[in-house]
């Protein structure tokens, strides 16, 4: 079975997507929605394998059923080639699984691969023309006929490009989101799954290909291995939030019977470990009760910055198997104010200059100006981990400043510090908080402690006054929670530090 979601139908036509649930009348598929990413959500039929789906097949055969009558050929968002792509996986998943599709729904499938191949985007590229292509190779084997070939050609020589474009040597996806590596994964395996259902049904030309899938899925799985809290789900660097693709276990659980379990990576002797996935351009520290995730990475593929944020040099920090330094996290796409304060700087644990974000983003999904980062150094011994790096990204500011950090992890503890080069007005370090810990600041400011959720505390120091301010924490698309963030001014000088033990 493919991995399951969380289910999105709670009754006959009532779909709950980006934490809003909504009764969809029939007949309008199309209709006022609480917005264009829901009404999306609603026609990628997510719903026919997710969680219990068997329970729910009444409904699911009178949604397809109202789906075909509500939304004639090339008509409505429905038909737009990225739901088009997930719907013909979805529905083809769900016939697989063992649900009676039926003749209307098998005709109105083949239109729909039809129309969407006359679609294929190339403006787009990335996880667009990704989809695109799997749901033309998920058509070609599940029909048959010349027309069947082509499309699983026209896929499998879209896909032949596009791997080795998007999936990087250390696994990762190259947009560079723990989010949409997942999804990256989740389609991978797919085709493995598919492969295997279908051996003799690929060409010849392309068996070696398809025979390369297993090895790409390990790879990409140990990825997300490492960029996963102990809590078991992603981190958030760029557009990331839980939810959205299945959950790291449920894809684990989906990989173990298509491609066997991974190889166990022993910590030393001290307790400390690093992964260092060097073309993606993140970091995992590993020490006794502590998770430390560092972003050392560009701003994705030049060419398609979309789900950017400007987050260079930020971190994430796990404690007894709690996050308690965080990046905002991504509750909606579009335009606006809150998307606009998810993307910049200020909501993210880095340091922002001049009240500028260290990459412009802008208009929802844009990029101008990019933070490059550079001098990476990476050191590990028995007793410590040290990593240090620079980005550029501040340089085009009159004084060009430059923002260095330094992170050195030890067995209890955490340091960190900043510097900025060159000339500026302010600058700020901010540490996100999860909404789970209670921050103490001293009557010095100078120091205090961090009591998580289950009553341990951590012990904090700094190098100049800090104080706790209002912030927000959005692990959902739709969900925002207030939050504090402990934040430090530079107040003249070059440097700042704070320091945690543990």
């Amino acid at each position: 079975m493919p991995a399951r979601r969380v289910p999105s139908m709670s009754a006959p036509m009532t779909f709950g997507f980006l934490n809003e649930t909504q009764r969809i009348p029939k007949g309008s598929w199309d209709a006022a929605v609480p917005s264009e990413l829901w009404r999306y959500n609603l026609h990628y039929f997510d719903d026919l394998n997710a969680i219990g789906a068997e329970s729910r097949r009444e409904w699911h055969q009178e949604a397809i059923a109202d789906w075909i009558r509500s939304n004639p050929p090339a008509t409505g968002a429905g038909w737009d080639p990225y739901p088009s792509s997930l719907r013909v996986v979805n529905w083809i998943k769900w016939a697989l699984g063992g649900a009676d599709m039926g003749e209307p729904a098998i005709h109105s499938l083949a239109t729909q691969v039809r129309a969407l191949r006359r679609r294929l985007e190339y403006h787009l590229l990335g996880n667009h023309l990704f989809a695109n292509a799997k749901a033309l190779v998920f058509a070609g084997l599940f029909f048959e006929g010349s027309e069947a070939d082509g499309w699983l050609d026209k896929g499998m020589t879209i896909l032949a490009r596009e791997i080795p474009e998007q999936i990087l040597p250390d696994g990762g996806q190259f947009e560079r989101s723990p989010m949409y590596h997942a999804l990256a994964l989740e389609d991978v395996l797919d085709l493995v799954n598919l492969a295997a259902a279908f051996p003799a049904a690929i060409p010849g030309r392309w068996a070696e290909f398809a025979a390369s899938w297993p090895a790409l899925a390990r790879r990409m799985r140990a990825w997300l291995s490492a960029m996963r809290h102990p809590d078991g789900e992603i981190s958030f660097f760029n557009d990331s939030a839980i939810g959205i693709a299945p959950s790291p276990a449920e894809l684990d659980r989906y990989a173990d019977g298509l491609v066997g379990s991974p190889q166990g990576h022993p910590a030393a002797a001290s307790g400390l470990r690093l992964t260092h996935l060097a073309q993606t351009g993140y970091i995992r520290a590993d020490a006794p009760d502590a998770v430390l995730l560092i972003d050392v990475a560009p701003i994705g593929p030049d060419y398609l910055p979309g789900h950017a944020h400007a987050d260079t040099l930020s971190f994430e920090l796990s404690l007894f198997g709690q996050r308690v330094i965080v990046n905002g996290g991504t509750s909606r796409y579009g335009t606006g104010p809150e998307r606009d304060a998810e993307r910049g700087t200020p909501g993210h644990s880095t340091v922002t200059v001049d009240g500028q974000d260290s990459s412009e983003v802008w208009a929802g999904f844009r990029v101008a100006r990019r933070a490059k980062p550079y001098d990476l150094a990476v050191e590990e011994t028995a007793e410590e981990i040290r990593v240090s790096c620079a980005h550029d990204g501040y340089t085009r500011l009159p004084g060009r400043p430059v923002h260095r950090r330094n992170w050195r992890l030890r067995a209890r503890e955490l340091r960190v510090e900043d510097r900025v080069e060159g000339r500026y007005q302010s600058a700020v370090a901010r540490f996100h908080l999860h909404p789970s810990v209670e921050v103490i600041v001293d009557h010095s400011g100078c120091s205090g402690r961090l009591r998580l959720a289950g009553g341990k505390e951590v012990r904090w120091r700094s190098g100049s006054a800090a104080r706790a301010e209002p912030s927000y924490y959005a692990p959902e698309f739709g969900r925002r929670l207030p939050t504090q963030c402990l934040t430090l001014s530079f107040q003249g000088s070059t440097t700042a530090w704070l320091e945690l033990s543990w």
